[in-house]
């Protein structure tokens, strides 16, 4: 047999291999680095593979390490987890329960709406679906909504965080795509191509993320005309009138504030993503370290810290802080003595939610999880490297371009393709998985075809979202199944997350016949 077509035979192999040991339960990260080192082996016994190309690997490995944008990941880990750990999550929910009670589905728009705030604020899947799930499926059961309804509609918008940034999948499906977007402009000749930032996809999933809220509520109140007794309303108590607005506006504004400054100063170009999530987890500091003081009357040092955090990012990046000059202007030396004045109170605001935090336990455990889900997420990265290494090594990616552009239909036919492997993909495998295996394989083959690159992200993101929710290995519905009555069964769980994964479908070709969903705010912001 001809040895490129054997590699190329076996570099499939390969790839089903490790998808049949992920599904055995195996780690992810040990699977992929084993399975691939395995057939480098085994490439090296039948002729058809260069033990020299995992040479390359430190070089990778290096540059994972000093990659600045991947510094975001903790971080942002770190911001969502302190959120969801000092009850943002449950004064939010209560809030706007009060807000839209009454109206039929009323419930159901507060938790799609809490789900969307969450999302931009966390960002991570597991920690809001559990939250919602032990904080909003009682009260929805116990207004008398049909379990279906409540479960689909807990899942769906605890999966919002996958595609309203800042979010985690976006930095790293932005990080592979920067690099696949490299390669592929090379390969046709231009050595001077366009980057794609994760900024970009930031501003591209936005409005899809956005597009996918409204059909979900659009849905709820569809139930609630069509089956009134599946999404009654809640009757407010008559002392809750008075005190309403208040609540709102000391449950909303201060993790709204939160969101516009981290999801602002990324779009409006003020700060990297790395920099705006330092900025997310100062501000998600202060929030729990007024969540704890509240009560008390202690709060006041949290809100002239986040005042001054705020007043900080025009200051940096409005005048001319170095005072390393000859000469320096009267309105660029007041704006650094305000600035170190701010600095000084922030820093006193930070020390003293930093006390409090840690004095109610919450610090401990925020720190234990964000150093578990942040390794998690980088050993499997590592992992992936050396599998996709020795897939390109094989062949694997020849017999992947072949078979993208001998698709019928061109571009949309390969993309096509591409896109009903990873919805297939996503019901078995993680959305970590198909990024860091999947992506970076079919990405520079459906570039070089001139695809836009923030398009693809964007679909790529909304089909990775749908991952969580289909059966049988749907995240989202272990998460909720975890922590669900014993009253809701798990059929009803999967009944009920049908008609959202529809909605998905449905947001998919949305974007898919649309693609200005994606690439209009980027082209204003940016271009």
């Amino acid at each position: 047999m001809d040895p490129a077509l054997l590699g190329e035979l076996l570099s499939l192999v390969m790839f089903a291999t490790a998808c049949v040991v992920l599904l055995l339960g195996f780690p992810v990260a040990f699977t992929l680095g084993g399975v691939a080192l395995a057939f480098a082996f085994l490439g090296l016994g039948l002729g058809i593979f260069d033990l020299r190309l995992l040479g390359g690997l430190a070089n990778r490995y290096f540059g994972v390490m000093n990659n600045e944008l991947l510094v975001a990941v903790p971080l942002f880990v770190f911001m969502g987890v302190m959120l969801e750990r000092s009850r943002i999550a449950e004064q939010l929910l209560e809030t706007m329960g009060l807000l839209f009670g009454k109206l039929r589905g009323g419930l159901g728009i507060s938790v799609i709406l809490v789900g969307m705030l969450l999302a931009a604020s966390t960002g991570i899947v597991g920690a809001t679906v559990v939250t919602m799930g032990l904080l909003s499926l009682p009260s929805m059961l116990k207004a008398g909504y049909d379990p279906r309804v409540a479960c689909g509609t807990i899942c769906a918008s605890g999966t919002l965080g996958q595609i309203i940034p800042p979010s985690i999948v976006l930095v790293l499906l932005g990080d592979i795509l920067q690099g696949a977007n490299t390669e592929a402009q090379l390969a046709l000749g231009n050595f001077a191509p366009d980057p794609v930032s994760v900024i970009d996809l930031f501003a591209g999933s936005f409005l899809p993320g956005m597009i996918l809220v409204l059909l979900y509520i659009l849905w709820i109140l569809f139930m609630g005309w069509l089956r009134p007794s599946a999404c009654p309303p809640v009757e407010r108590a008559e002392g809750d009138t008075g005190s309403l607005v208040p609540r709102v506006l000391h449950a909303l504004v201060p993790p709204g504030a939160l969101v516009l400054l981290v999801l602002g100063s990324i779009l409006l170009g003020l700060a990297t993503p790395t920099e705006a999530a330092s900025i997310g987890c100062i501000g998600a500091l202060l929030l729990a370290g007024r969540s704890v003081a509240e009560g008390k009357g202690q709060a006041w040092p949290v809100y002239v810290a986040a005042i001054c955090l705020v007043a900080l990012v025009p200051l940096v990046t409005g005048f001319d802080l170095r005072m390393q000059r000859n000469e320096v202007p009267v309105r660029d030396a007041v704006a650094a003595i305000v600035a170190g004045l701010c600095l000084l109170a922030l820093a006193f605001g930070v020390a003293v939610s930093l006390a409090r935090v840690h004095r109610s336990g919450i610090l401990s455990d925020v720190m234990q999880s964000t150093v578990k889900i942040s390794a998690m997420v980088f050993v499997i990265l590592l992992g992936a490297s050396v599998f996709s290494l020795v897939f390109r090594g094989l062949g694997g990616d020849e017999i992947v371009e072949d078979v993208l552009k001998s698709m019928p239909g061109g571009a949309f036919g390969a993309m096509l393709v591409v896109m009903a492997l990873m919805f297939f993909m996503g019901f078995f495998l993680d959305f970590i998985e198909i990024v860091f295996v999947v992506v970076p394989i079919v990405g520079p083959v459906l570039l070089t075809m001139g695809l836009d690159p923030i398009w693809l992200g964007v679909m790529i993101a909304i089909n990775l979202q749908t991952s969580f929710l289909t059966p049988p290995f749907g995240f989202a519905l272990f998460y909720l199944r975890g922590v669900a009555p014993p009253s809701v069964t798990t059929m009803d769980i999967y009944r009920g997350i049908v008609p959202f994964v529809l909605i998905q479908l449905l947001g998919l070709i949305l974007v898919a016949a649309f693609p200005q969903a994606a690439t209009y705010l980027p082209e204003v912001l940016f271009k």
